[in-house]
């Protein structure tokens, strides 16, 4: 090795090979100075899509706590709100009795006006034949008018609900 060593400090090596040598180590040095750069910058890149994946979880997490509260909610009371609606129109018969359906007359004018309104729709001018007795006894009226109040009710309950859900939705992906 020192006989190599000997021969090569003799040798007087040219001034482009000088810088051609010199040229060569800095742009190897630059190119390890961009890997690391490449490296860090797809760490950067890894730890910013491993965030984004946690917070992604954690959203749908809550997401599906509300949902779920939200449904068990809303779906108890819209039962009760059923229920407690049958209730009502089985109840119909102790108060509107056979003699107050005798006593109470539905004439067909009535009827129109009842049916334009839930139609969302003018019932038109009125007629002579809206005096003529519309064949519809006060307790159907009366279980009609229970049925539709339980709907109602069970329509503003979903309604709320869906409020309620939507304002902590907000809230979670905020």
């Amino acid at each position: 090795m020192m006989a190599a060593l000997g021969r090569l400090q003799g040798i007087v090596l040219p001034l482009w090979f000088k810088w051609f040598a010199i040229a060569g180590l800095c742009a190897a040095v630059y190119g390890v100075g961009r890997l690391q750069e490449a490296r860090r910058g797809a760490d950067a890149m890894s730890d910013y899509l491993a965030a984004q994946a946690a917070r992604t979880v954690a959203v749908g997490r809550a997401q599906t706590k509300v949902v779920v509260q939200t449904e068990i909610k809303y779906r108890d009371r819209i039962q009760k709100i059923y229920l407690k609606g049958e209730v009502i129109e089985k109840q119909v018969p102790v108060y509107v009795t056979a003699a107050d359906n005798a006593e109470c007359r539905i004439n067909a004018g009535f009827v129109r006006a009842h049916d334009a309104a839930w139609a969302g729709e003018p019932a038109g001018p009125a007629a002579s034949s809206d005096r003529d007795p519309a064949g519809v006894s006060l307790a159907e009226v009366a279980e009609t008018d229970a049925f539709n109040a339980t709907a109602c009710l069970a329509w503003r309950a979903k309604a709320i609900g869906l409020q309620e859900f939507y304002g902590e939705q907000r809230v979670i992906t905020k």
